[in-house]
């Protein structure tokens, strides 16, 4: 398996990937927007389709597209503070327009299909070094601002009252889930690219612990979902996007399972002690 150059590339992006998409994740859990990555992600369509219009990396144009959508998001969250739900079908609504569009006129001629669902054959090194150097950027910023983040993530108004700059890092973060969504395309596929930033996240939640507890239990769930999603897909030979869905899912019920069965086997010990 290893001595094709584009599993060698698919596996390494996607080391890199399990990494970011678990950290971004977490934040998006708890500050319960998980569904802001799932319009993102839609948006990143947009994005590719008009980078292979326009002849331009669609990795790098779905960054720039996603970015402003992203912008665009957190804007709008002041506009309407009581219903930001519209916010994403708003935004959703748009950008695939766009796509569908663009995709639809026949004027973007490459395969959609990878990246709607992913491929390990389509990555080149040029795709790579993009993902790789996307990823350290994210990574580097995600830890330089992660005392801020945790606080606004938990307390957005104390972290007002206590000076930080709360607008400022939000933009920011909305930044990073946008690079984070762009560089995962490639792998995982757009449609199914959002569950990374969720499912890891969800995972490591059933365990209980705190929170830099929960984050790097999310980092190891998404290493093993990713890295077994991919492997699996080499073998079976279908889109990997959807082998890594499933592993993640099935990583989460095993989870889910283990716990019940933990607490009974406790449950059962107690009752034989007293």
């Amino acid at each position: 398996m290893l001595q094709y150059s584009f599993m060698q590339n698919a596996l390494i992006a996607s080391i890199f990937i399990s990494i970011l998409c678990p950290c971004v994740g977490v934040f998006l859990v708890f500050k319960r927007h998980s569904m802001i990555g799932d319009t993102l992600s839609h948006a990143s369509f947009a994005g590719v389709a008009i980078g292979i219009l326009s002849g331009f990396n669609p990795v790098i144009a779905a960054f720039v597209f996603t970015s402003v959508c992203g912008i665009f998001i957190e804007y709008l969250r002041n506009y309407y503070k009581k219903y930001s739900e519209l916010i994403l079908v708003i935004i959703l609504t748009l950008c695939v327009g766009i796509a569908i569009t663009i995709i639809s006129s026949g004027r973007a001629n490459a395969n959609i299909n990878s990246y709607l669902f992913g491929s390990i054959l389509t990555l080149t090194t040029k795709d790579l070094i993009t993902i790789i150097v996307i990823c350290i950027v994210s990574i580097t910023a995600l830890i330089i601002l992660y005392n801020q983040l945790l606080y606004i993530t938990f307390d957005e108004e104390g972290a007002k009252i206590t000076g930080i700059k709360v607008k400022l890092i939000n933009y920011l973060f909305s930044l990073l889930v946008c690079a984070t969504i762009s560089v995962s395309i490639r792998i995982m596929g757009l449609l199914v690219l959002s569950s990374m930033l969720a499912i890891p996240a969800a995972t490591s939640l059933q365990l209980h612990k705190g929170f830099k507890s929960t984050l790097l239990y999310s980092m190891l769930f998404g290493f093993v979902d990713i890295i077994s999603g991919l492997i699996l897909s080499y073998y079976i030979n279908c889109a990997p996007g959807g082998s890594i869905a499933l592993v993640s899912v099935f990583t989460l019920f095993a989870v889910i399972l283990y716990k019940k069965i933990h607490n009974l086997l406790l449950s059962n010990k107690v009752i034989e002690n007293n």
